[in-house]
């Protein structure tokens, strides 16, 4: 089972190459495996109610992962009329709403309870006037309460996909907390220090969602570690919806951050003694600290030094990093850590996960 930045190796396929923004994982997609993977995709969204007479926005990032415009042909393919905007500003996204008439927005969780907020707080307008039918969150752990919030506030039908990590199509949908495959075969668990299935009826505790591209021409027999951990009750034969994430990458806004590439990023600037990526969710969307501790004091003040970490994180990831330099100095170097206000992340090597936030590994 492959993960992170060495998931696929290197690319041989010809046709659209997919490279992951925050990972640099890249996937080929051949002409007949791009329709095989839209038809997947409208499969599931069919699955979650898309179809002929629906308008639909998708609200995801389109650098690199390419989510947005597969997401939107699989839509088209479902019978709907789709248009693919990123994740714009809230106010430029209504605009989108309203001048398609959409009945369905795909976005994460974030994205839709930050436009929720900026309806109600900054335009004053009520969330019932946008006409959604159907909210379909894709790309993030949702926070307890959010999808009743969305689907109370916009009166409409809230629903999770599960989305291939590499091809970025949806996979599943959610149905009363449980994952629904839309081809069998494409979604397992395996437990987080073994590379093995878990088939059901499963033991319980916590295990990793893998995906399997089954309908991929070269890739069918390949088993991917998406780094969502699900957490099944004893006996289950269905796999939950995923409540954290595990290994040496973060989610963080819908995007996958590498931490291994982030070590590499800072390896060429000399004094940083260890460093500390903080994610928290102080409203409704996620931010990113990295705070920096030095080996000499020379280093804390220098703007040289600061400028050569802030051009570090920029190249790395499209999502905004900040930086804070701490005021102390430490002599001891070690690697970086997470700091996971959320409570998603469990641990960057799944074997420290085993018994983190109480999730204990699967023994069949």
């Amino acid at each position: 089972m492959g993960d992170d930045d060495t998931v696929l190796g290197s690319v041989d396929g010809t046709g659209l190459l997919l490279v992951a923004p925050g990972t640099g994982t890249v996937a080929a997609l051949g002409p007949e495996d791009r329709n095989a993977a839209v038809d997947v995709g409208a499969r599931t969204l069919a699955a979650a109610g898309v179809g002929t007479g629906d308008r639909v926005v998708v609200a995801l990032n389109n650098e690199g992962a390419q989510a947005g415009t597969l997401l939107t042909e699989a839509a088209v393919a479902a019978g709907a009329s789709a248009a693919a905007i990123g994740p714009r500003g809230r106010m430029r996204l209504h605009g989108a709403l309203e001048v398609v008439g959409a009945t369905t927005l795909v976005a994460t969780t974030t994205g839709a309870m930050d436009l929720l907020s900026r309806l109600h707080l900054e335009f004053g307008l009520d969330p019932l006037d946008l006409g959604l039918r159907r909210i379909l969150l894709a790309g993030e752990i949702a926070v307890p309460g959010a999808r009743r919030q969305l689907a109370e506030e916009f009166d409409a039908e809230v629903i999770d996909l599960l989305m291939d990590p590499r091809f970025q199509i949806p996979l599943a949908r959610g149905v009363e907390g449980t994952l629904v495959p839309t081809v069998a075969g494409t979604v397992g668990l395996a437990p987080l220090t073994e590379d093995r299935p878990v088939p059901p009826p499963y033991p319980g505790g916590a295990a990793e969602i893998t995906t399997h591209p089954v309908w991929h021409s070269e890739l069918s027999s390949t088993t991917v570690r998406t780094g969502l951990v699900a957490v099944p009750g004893p006996g289950a034969t269905a796999i939950p919806l995923p409540q954290h994430t595990v290994g040496d990458r973060v989610l963080v806004r819908g995007q996958w951050l590498s931490l291994a590439r982030l070590e590499r990023a800072l390896a060429p600037i000399d004094g940083i003694a260890h460093w500390t990526l903080h994610v928290s969710r102080p409203g409704t969307l996620d931010t990113a600290t990295l705070r920096v501790v030095f080996a000499r004091a020379s280093l804390v003040e220098n703007p040289m030094w600061r400028g050569r970490i802030e051009q570090a994180l920029a190249g790395l990831t499209p999502v905004r990093i900040d930086l804070v330099i701490e005021p102390h100095i430490d002599d001891e170097r070690r690697p970086g850590t997470v700091a996971d206000d959320r409570g998603h992340h469990l641990a960057r090597t799944r074997a420290e996960a085993e018994g983190h936030h109480h999730a204990d590994l699967p023994h069949p």
